[in-house]
């Protein structure tokens, strides 16, 4: 398969060629969406929120399982937020870029963004250190979640939005474009949910520059390949909201965790 590989600008509104790539392929990769101070200032509201978060020993956010690990130096961080935008100001009005809404027009009529549904917005923060718990994740969709909620699968995308720039040896998010079209037997059972960590002959590497912002369908199978560099050339940020059709479910603090979180140690 060729690898389709393009790099687009994000205007006011989705490009007939730009809307035609992600039908074809499932995901889209847009250049510059925030500007580096932006990047610092939402790193440095996550360090406060993870100083919180570790003092007050918080291990769920609207029912949602908070994953901590070990940075390089051995200290306590998280390694994956939910609801990060509910817990400070400069992430809550991030939330509200207008730009978000332009993206909505990839799914159409009914689309929202999902602040305040399956996990909020994500904040994700890996690092390949010695006692890290978070360096990789296995091959999935996620739209394997509708189906544990015993729903029928409404389109999602995930927004990601890039804080790190990355090579393909900083590891990151790798896809197999167009199985967002796959029948529900390739999406079921194509590979080993989250067991599988192999290299596919067909995968795209994601490389962005710190700023950038991509988009994937989630019926697309997708992992997260380990850094091959050790230590603080490693780390990584990556934010994810999510993008939702359908019945508006948000979560609260008395919401349930999920059949499929608790097995926190391997599901997104």
């Amino acid at each position: 398969m060729a690898n389709p590989y393009q790099k687009f600008t994000l205007g006011s509104t989705i490009t007939p060629q730009q809307q035609a790539f992600f039908n074809q392929h499932g995901f889209i990769h847009f250049t510059n969406f925030i500007k580096p101070e932006t990047v610092t200032d939402i790193i440095d509201a996550s360090k406060q929120v993870q100083q919180q978060w570790i003092a007050n020993k918080v291990d769920k956010v609207n029912g949602v399982p908070i994953k901590y690990g070990k940075d390089v130096d051995g200290s306590p961080i998280v390694q994956r937020f939910a609801f990060i935008n509910k817990h400070h100001a400069v992430l809550d009005e991030f939330a509200k870029d207008p730009r978000f809404q332009v993206l909505l027009n990839l799914i159409g009529d009914g689309a929202r963004l999902g602040t305040d549904e399956k996990d909020g917005m994500v904040f994700n923060h890996y690092v390949n250190g010695p006692e890290s718990s978070f360096t990789k994740m296995g091959w999935h969709t996620d739209g394997l979640r509708d189906i544990f909620h015993g729903s029928r699968l409404n389109p999602m995308l995930n927004v990601g939005i890039h804080l790190s720039t990355l090579k393909p040896e900083n590891g990151g998010l790798r896809i197999l474009p167009g199985t967002h079209q796959q029948s529900l037997y390739q999406m079921l059972f194509r590979k080993k949910y989250f067991l599988d960590h192999d290299t596919d002959e067909n995968e795209v590497a994601i490389t962005p520059t710190a700023g950038d912002l991509t988009i994937h369908d989630g019926r697309l199978w997708h992992r997260v390949a380990q850094s091959t560099v050790i230590g603080e050339e490693s780390r990584r940020r990556v934010i994810y909201i999510p993008i939702i059709a359908g019945k508006y479910e948000p979560k609260h603090a008395d919401s349930p965790t999920a059949f499929y979180q608790r097995f926190a140690g391997i599901v997104k």
